[in-house]
């Protein structure tokens, strides 16, 4: 009996073997360079669309990537060295190339299968290019332009939301988003939010223009809104008082002194550098009204930074189909390319995108009545 279960056991491994050697040899290239990719430098977006585009006097590139061709051609100069990639045995892509598909990745929303196709790479390439490029925006643009405030750039901030907002002491508005993915390989419930689908959260900080001062990426869908606030890096600092706020100035003359705040919603705790309306709209006072009127107008700053970084990037408007690092990689370029085009003053905001009052009325932009992103707030 045992010398028929050691041929059995001999038998299927060699059988096993023998699969495997043949799965080998069906797996081998047949090309090196696939023929259709062979003429990417004629006729692959990366090199004749886009160049083509530049030349346009119309706004077509600015369609294509979500900024002009000057801005891309500054960009390219920033990232451009670190996407350079040596000639070994075949000609390597070039910056101009890894810039743009993952440029045009997240302002469309296109499928890694149509990229392949229009720039001319193979599609496990273009997912190569897009996790590394993002990687390098990350490290490239966030120094420049999502850098550690100081108490400086709080001041500063403050005079904006006090002009603007007509909100004094206010030095950012704070929200969290959900960011719809496709679930996880084995991750269960982890992702699911009450919404009915598979999220992370990006929570951020945002100043008087819409620029992002602060993010916390990656936290699961289905944390309580209070979870993740607690658990970010945003929240740790703020409890414990490791921001550079500064020092509790008054608001009018003969007044006493107040704190910097930082404006949420209901969601939020209301802390010494964190305020929140009053509660119980019904039975307030009129005092507590206007209060809470003033605190929304400067609270829908953020609520509107996140609208116009999802109608911009149109990557947000579908489940995001990729692994979990890099949807956490494509959330960090879309924050950088979203606060550098706005500090380069670009026709990226327009009036459509951001929330007007008529006779101090809201009148809602179409990106309200999206459920691409999901408030946290809107948990309560």
């Amino acid at each position: 009996m045992e010398f028929v279960r050691t041929v059995t056991a001999v038998y299927l491994w060699r059988k096993a073997r023998k699969e495997e050697e043949q799965n080998k040899i069906r797996r081998r290239r047949r090309f090196w360079v696939r023929p259709i990719f062979e003429r990417r430098r004629e006729l692959g977006a990366g090199q004749t669309l886009v160049e083509e585009m530049k030349l346009n006097p119309d706004n077509n590139i600015y369609n294509f990537f979500r900024m002009n061709a000057s801005l891309f051609h500054n960009l390219l100069e920033l990232v451009g060295p670190q996407l350079q990639r040596s000639d070994l045995c075949r000609a390597p892509i070039n910056p101009q190339t890894r810039l743009a598909i993952p440029s045009r990745y997240i302002a469309s929303g296109d499928s890694m299968a149509s990229l392949s196709f229009s720039f001319r790479v193979g599609k496990s390439t273009v997912s190569e290019i897009i996790s590394s490029t993002l990687e390098v925006l990350w490290s490239v643009l966030q120094p420049e332009v999502l850098k550690q405030s100081e108490e400086e750039d709080f001041k500063k901030v403050a005079h904006g939301f006090k002009r603007v907002w007509n909100y004094p002491n206010c030095i950012g508005a704070i929200d969290g988003k959900h960011v719809m993915i496709q679930a996880p390989p084995h991750s269960g419930s982890t992702f699911y939010n009450y919404k009915g689908t598979h999220s992370i959260v990006l929570m951020a900080v945002v100043n008087h223009k819409y620029q992002f001062m602060m993010v916390d990426i990656g936290a699961r869908g289905r944390q309580s809104d209070g979870g993740v606030f607690r658990n970010s890096i945003i929240g740790q600092k703020l409890i414990e008082g490791a921001l550079n706020i500064p020092p509790p100035k008054e608001i009018a003359e003969g007044r006493p002194a107040l704190p910097h705040v930082i404006v949420g919603d209901e969601a939020f705790p209301l802390l010494e550098n964190l305020m929140r309306p009053y509660p119980g709209r019904e039975s307030l006072d009129l005092e507590k009204t206007i209060y809470n009127y003033r605190h929304s107008r400067a609270r829908r700053v953020s609520e509107n930074a996140f609208g116009i970084l999802v109608a911009r990037w149109r990557i947000f408007s579908s489940p995001i189909n990729a692994k979990l690092e890099n949807v956490e990689k494509i959330v960090q370029g879309a924050v950088c390319l979203h606060n550098y085009l706005i500090r380069n003053k670009t026709e990226y905001i327009s009036s459509s995108l951001r929330d007007i009052e008529l006779d101090n009325s809201l009148v809602p932009n179409n990106w309200r009545t999206s459920n691409n992103f999901t408030s946290v707030g809107q948990i309560l």
